[in-house]
């Protein structure tokens, strides 16, 4: 993507489209995911693939056949329902979150009212009263498509920025 994709997309389009991502980090830290999986189709396709640390190797090294997950929208409802029942226990106490976007970049598609958006994130987290904070951070590549007069994400690829993660376990939405 060049620096200068986004300059033939009109303003209120990119608004549009950022304010969807900035939603989606406001349901997020305010552990409201019933909201927040409305605001993907039906048939998205959300994952996170492994990042390879190899030598020689460019930097952009991600696994194209092992993933941390991938998902659709009846395995992300799934995971969604269960954080509203009492057998959620990595979630209890609940842990206090944020999800920062930025660094967004749209690029139109080949179809009307479809776009390739960049974001880059980072996501913090602690829980209970401990003092240990943790978070991860990296690129989000999303496809967002105009459906029925309301954005949705229909495509969410997550680029970790750390090949070992190192949080204590992975039941967050990025």
């Amino acid at each position: 993507m060049s620096l200068d994709v986004s300059a033939n997309i009109p303003y209120d389009i990119k608004e549009q489209i950022a304010n969807l991502l900035y939603e989606e980090a406001y349901f997020l830290d305010n552990r409201m995911y019933k909201e927040w999986l409305e605001l993907f189709s039906d048939n998205v396709l959300y994952k996170m693939p492994l990042r390879e640390t190899l030598e020689g190797v460019d930097v952009n090294n991600i696994s194209v056949d092992s993933a941390f997950y991938e998902e659709s929208k009846a395995s992300l409802r799934t995971r969604v329902n269960r954080l509203y029942t009492k057998s959620a226990w990595v979630e209890n106490p609940a842990t206090r979150q944020r999800h920062f976007i930025s660094n967004v970049v749209i690029k139109a598609s080949d179809e009307a009212d479809k776009y390739n958006v960049r974001s880059y994130f980072l996501y913090k987290r602690s829980r209970g009263s401990t003092t240990d904070i943790e978070e991860m951070f990296g690129q989000r590549n999303d496809i967002v498509k105009k459906m029925n007069g309301e954005w949705k994400i229909i495509s969410r690829t997550i680029i970790p920025d750390q090949a070992v993660i190192t949080t204590m376990n992975m039941s967050m939405f990025l």
